[in-house]
């Protein structure tokens, strides 16, 4: 039986594997933290606009984002269609988090 087998049948986990495991836990905690200030910031975004008057959506911003977004992923090395639709999914929460602010002054 090989290491993956036991790692497999919950034996010993090979110490580069559990080292690995822990970088992408520590990833994923920043990662939260990350979208947990982005959030932040729109929900004063959206409060801002919803004082202006200013629709939740903005479409031409949220394009340029895209193609930033994209240049970025590129460089990265990152597929660039993955990081678009994982803006897409972000920009649809906050567009629903103004969306709820707005109404909410209505």
């Amino acid at each position: 039986m090989g290491p993956q087998d036991a790692a497999a049948q919950g034996g010993a986990v090979p110490a580069e594997l559990a080292r690995l495991r822990s970088s992408i836990d520590n990833m994923d905690a920043a990662l939260v933290h990350l979208l947990a200030e982005r959030f932040k910031v729109t929900q004063r975004v959206g409060e801002l606009k919803a004082g202006l008057g200013l629709p939740p959506a903005d479409p031409v911003r949220e394009q340029a984002q895209i193609a930033r977004l994209r240049a970025l992923a590129e460089d990265a090395h990152l597929d660039p269609e993955f990081a678009e639709k994982f803006l897409n999914f972000v920009v649809a929460e906050v567009v629903r988090h103004h969306e709820a602010i707005r109404d909410a002054r209505d």
